[in-house]
């Protein structure tokens, strides 16, 4: 068999020493970080679009990543070859998962059918793939945004036949994700939004995206699908307001139409930023509602404004990230899905191991520096008792809903002795984090 990458060996763990730029320095998958694995914390995953698939292009330049198992075709051949290539590389690197779109990993054809079929046979060979390595599927799922019929929308588009198009690509990405295991299943709306109201009935598109999702998860159920089903937010880019806005949006759509029994978020750090808010945020706020379901691992260029998809290397990044996931207790069966991709500059394809021993490395230094702070409590003790009024008394009948208007204005009706809250020390709590990093 063809090796790809014969130059590079299987990605070993060496210890914050070690000097070797093919090794890691602080991801060892058998460390064991508040009672668990690094491994079984972290769940990493390759994305398949950009890691094998990926040329280079951006709005201004033609590809410069040429691979040699892209042969400039999008033929069947050509996506059989590249199972072999990824599954070199991810057992190189040492991960347990990876995603897909439909895609990525299979041509289209000319019919629905025709892209079915090809679908099948790249699924065959994944199968393969993964009893012979054991590395698994984290998530599939559908293309829904870059061919033309999609200009309008999938899911949204002011055509059912484009609808029902998108609607077959579905089924059978559902069915290819359950046939080869997959944990989970993704809804990213590419084009799922509008780019002037002139034109569009919003209230008719979220009622048929809606519907489209409960369709969706009515087949999962009927082939015995169990896996978690995952909404993704998006802020903008392609279209100028997307539903999917941000982790507040699609809670509100979910709850509006009955699928939070079923769907959580998949939360990416650049697609926050683009929404106005920190990855820590989003997180925060889907972990507190119950519905953080996995995260793609990336960062943005805030010189840039959009979605430039790199690799994370900021440790303040990946400790923000770990104290949420921590204090939930993990995301599994999500996981952390790196959607990310090298610098068109970056051409050699060594680069793919630097790019991702970094961002393993990055996260694991997170894991680390989050499992710390908490076990000294700092965080934690500091915001127990910035809101220890709530604990006792009046506070306390307020939180238990017990507590009236008139009952509270009574409370501080003669005082004089109120007038700013106790400092919130942001400087103070953040040196301190910057002591642990």
């Amino acid at each position: 068999m063809t090796e790809y990458f014969p130059d590079v060996g299987r990605i070993e763990y060496e210890g914050p020493e070690s000097r070797n730029p093919l090794a890691f320095r602080h991801y060892n998958p058998d460390e064991i970080v508040e009672g668990r694995s690094m491994r079984d914390w972290l769940r990493f995953s390759v994305a398949w679009w950009h890691t094998f698939r990926g040329t280079g292009t951006d709005p201004f330049g033609a590809p410069t990543l040429l691979r040699d198992w892209n042969d400039g075709t999008d033929s069947l051949d050509a996506a059989l070859r590249r199972v072999d290539v990824a599954f070199e590389f991810m057992t190189k690197l040492g991960v347990p998962y990876y995603c897909f779109h439909d895609r990525d990993v299979a041509p289209e054809g000319a019919t629905a059918r025709e892209s079915a079929e090809n679908l099948d046979r790249v699924a065959a060979r994944l199968k393969e793939a993964q009893e012979e390595t054991g590395i698994r599927l984290l998530w599939g799922t559908a293309n829904l945004f870059s061919h033309p019929r999609y200009m309008h929308g999938a899911a949204t588009s002011p055509s059912v036949d484009v609808y029902a198009c998108a609607a077959a690509q579905v089924r059978k990405a559902i069915e290819v994700t359950h046939e080869l295991g997959g944990e989970n299943y993704v809804f990213w709306g590419g084009r799922e939004g509008y780019m002037t109201l002139y034109n569009t009935d919003m209230k008719r598109e979220l009622d048929h995206l809606a519907r489209f999702m409960h369709m969706a998860h009515d087949y999962a159920q009927s082939i015995g699908f169990t896996g978690q089903f995952l909404f993704e937010p998006k802020p903008k880019e392609p279209t100028k307001h997307q539903y999917d806005f941000d982790a507040a949006a699609c809670l509100n759509f979910m709850r509006q139409y009955g699928l939070t029994d079923f769907v959580k978020l998949n939360i990416e750090t650049n697609h926050a930023t683009l929404a106005g808010h920190t990855m820590m945020h989003e997180l925060e706020y889907a972990s507190i509602q119950g519905v953080l379901g996995s995260i793609d691992a990336n960062t943005g260029d805030l010189l840039l404004g959009w979605d430039t998809d790199q690799f994370p290397t900021d440790i303040y990044l990946a400790t923000q990230v770990m104290l949420v996931i921590l204090k939930q207790g993990g995301i599994a069966p999500g996981g952390t899905n790196f959607d990310a991709k090298v610098r068109r500059e970056s051409t050699d394809p060594v680069d793919l191991f630097h790019a991702h021993i970094g961002a393993m490395d990055t996260f694991a230094r997170g894991l680390k520096i989050a499992a710390a702070i908490r076990a000294d409590g700092v965080l934690e003790d500091f915001v127990r008792e910035r809101y220890s009024s709530f604990d006792s008394g009046i506070g306390q009948r307020v939180e238990s809903g017990q507590a009236t208007l008139v009952e509270l204005e009574e409370h501080i009706l003669d005082r004089s002795d109120i007038t700013l809250c106790p400092s919130g020390r942001q400087e103070m709590l953040e040196n301190i984090v910057n002591r642990y990093i």
